[in-house]
């Protein structure tokens, strides 16, 4: 499969310009860049008696991955009012167990590729600064331009008209780079490109059903699209 799809729909610059097709990749990090998924199945349990709410069974798993954000929150039967309460406690439980956290294969190299071709990046996260700090490392952390973290669950677009602003850039300068549909909702909130990675929290089918600008199967996919090795297409 292509590493974007529909290019013609892609605000990004002109194929010819010999420069990169973004100014500025925006990336979430737990599920992007971090591989957190199974860290988050493992507490799953407590979360829910701790806080209240339906228990997801082994059974449930994949299915939830397959439903919006919106629709996960809605299965489990948490109230609106309970998630900055559990998104503290998950950050602070994640604080004292970030040696189980590690960044996917190929995130250094992308990281690496896309800042020494002059391409800018910031994070933006529902997760605590610094524990987006210590599972990046140092050499990743100078290379990131902006930390926007601690978001709320559907707060994202706030924090990329933020980032947009203080980084001086137009929407179609900019993409999103994301794994769950709250990602491509934000992005499209804010007019910039919406970006998806299969290989994160959401299945493939719930992100296609928002139609995102570019889907990536591997963290190269990003560095060819963001870099027009091959024109977006």
């Amino acid at each position: 499969m292509p590493a974007a799809i529909g290019p013609e729909r892609m605000p990004g610059r002109d194929s010819g310009d010999g420069g990169p097709r973004y100014s500025l990749v925006i990336f979430d990090f737990d599920g992007t860049l971090a591989n957190s998924g199974d860290w988050f199945l493992s507490i799953a349990g407590e979360l829910a008696r701790r806080f209240r709410f339906r228990e997801p069974g082994a059974d449930a798993i994949d299915m939830l991955r397959g439903l919006s954000s919106r629709e996960v929150i809605r299965y489990l039967g948490i109230p609106r009012w309970k998630l900055p309460a559990i998104s503290r406690y998950v950050r602070t439980l994640l604080a004292e167990q970030i040696d189980r956290i590690a960044l996917f294969e190929g995130v250094e190299a992308l990281i690496g590729t896309l800042a020494a071709n002059g391409v800018r990046i910031a994070i933006v996260s529902s997760n605590a600064e610094n524990n987006v700090r210590a599972v990046l490392g140092p050499a990743n952390v100078a290379r990131i331009e902006t930390f926007a973290c601690g978001a709320s669950l559907f707060g994202k677009a706030r924090l990329f008209r933020r980032v947009l602003r203080n980084a001086g850039l137009a929407s179609h300068q900019v993409i999103s780079i994301g794994d769950e549909t709250r990602d491509i909702t934000a992005a499209r909130k804010t007019g910039i490109t919406a970006g998806a990675v299969f290989w994160g929290y959401a299945s493939r089918e719930a992100l296609m059903r928002l139609e995102p600008d570019a889907v990536f199967e591997a963290p190269d996919d990003v560095v060819r699209l963001v870099l027009s090795e091959d024109g977006g297409r």
